[in-house]
Formats: C-alpha cells, structure tokens, sequence
C-alpha cells in the first residue's frame, strides 16, 4: 500500500470520494476506471477497490475486499489539551498524534489558555492527511473546543490524570497507567492549571502525576504523555 484514500461514504459496495480526493486522483495521480485503489472509511477498515468513474467533481470505487486495522492496544487513549497561542505547535501536535495512533482529541479551554477559538475544520483536515500519510484506518475523533470544567465532569474514562506542577512527590504517568481500560489525560496551557482546576479534576476522579523533572512544552507534553501511556 502506497497511497491511501480517504472517504466516510462507503455503502452497497460502493465508496463515493469526494471533490478534493478526486481531483487528486485525475489531476495529480492520472488514475482511470479499471484501476485499483486503497481506502480507508476512518472507522478501522481498509478497502481494496476498483476505480469505476473519475471525474474533477467525484470519483466512485467498486470495494473488492475489506480488512480490519489491526488495533495496537486494548485500549483507547483521549487527550485533552489546551491549544498553543501558536496554532502551529497545536497543529504539530495533532499531526504527530495522528500518526502515533491516538483515538480521542479534545482541544480544551482552561483559566489561563492564551488561545480560546480554533478552526474545527482546518483541525480536521490536519487529522485526515496524517492518517492518510502514516496508512491508518482509523480517524481520531476530534471534539469541539471545550471548558475545562465540562471535560473533567463529563468524562467517561476509567483511567483520569492530570500532570501539572503545583504539587511535587506526584507519582510518574508511566507507573501509573493500568493497560487495560480507556484514559484520559489533560495538558495544560503555557501558564500551567491553576490550582482551582486542579483541585476540580481530582474531585471529578482525576490523579495527579509528575512527566518528570524537565519542563515541557505543552505539545512535547502531548506527545510525551501520549508514548507514555502507549508503551
């Protein structure tokens, strides 16, 4: 598998790509009807297909056969973090998640967040071209911008960490993590959580641990806690 092909229209044996990804098929790649593609649903499944119409507009794909990704953990991990005031350190975050596997994304909006709006679009294209560049099947779901609050008590993990630097003799992630149930871990923004927030996630079920004794940048920190929990 060379390329990857993205597309959530896939039905009756049928996969239905939309105006960008067929442009690329007759503009860039000159594919024709007869020749053979892969695709990816986003939902955990690879598509061998038939490349039946090509047009600028759309393309239509006759599926062959379909196989299931091949899940790296038992389990699902969800970051929940606070956008950079640089978009582009968020962005990196996201791509690099992408590619290391991550099933959930909350951009999150905390007290001392130096970024409160995103585009949830451009986000989204972010995710869908990691995907496609690292040959996964699966789409992390990505959430909307969210308070702090509304994440720490609505939240369904059974595993909830919090790493910030207001408490020290706080255990390390990596000796925490249990392998066997859904997590969820927060990142703060630049100026950390404040104490308040703090205080609210543990009252909601959420532990505090250390990352270690460096200081990191918030999307190091993501991609930290990410390799963390995973290995």
């Amino acid at each position: 598998m060379n390329q990857l092909f993205y597309t959530p229209k896939i039905e009756n044996g049928l996969a239905l790509l939309d105006e960008e990804e067929s442009r690329h098929l007759v503009s860039v790649l000159r594919k024709k009807p007869g020749d053979r593609l892969d695709i990816t649903d986003g939902k955990g499944k690879f598509y061998a297909a038939e490349l039946s119409e090509c047009g600028k507009k759309h393309a239509l794909a006759r599926i062959l056969t379909a196989i299931d990704e091949t899940r790296e953990r038992p389990f699902r991990i969800h970051i929940a973090m606070a956008p950079t005031k640089n978009m582009e350190r968020f962005e990196w975050f996201l791509e690099k998640a992408t590619e290391l596997g991550i099933d959930e994304i909350t951009p999150v909006l905390c007290k001392r967040s130096e970024r409160e709006t995103v585009r949830h679009d451009r986000m989204e294209k972010i995710l869908v071209s990691a995907m496609k560049q690292s040959l996964r099947a699966t789409l992390p779901t990505l959430n909307p911008l969210t308070p702090f609050r509304d994440v720490v008590k609505n939240t369904s993990e059974a595993q909830r960490f919090i790493p910030w630097c207001g408490e020290e003799g706080l255990p390390h992630l990596k000796n925490c993590i249990q392998h066997d149930s859904d997590v969820i871990i927060l990142i703060g923004p630049e100026g950390d959580f404040t104490p308040e927030e703090a205080a609210l996630a543990m009252e909601n079920g959420f532990r505090g641990v250390s990352l270690g004794t460096t200081r990191l940048r918030t999307e190091t920190a993501g991609i930290y806690v990410l390799l963390a929990t995973s290995l």
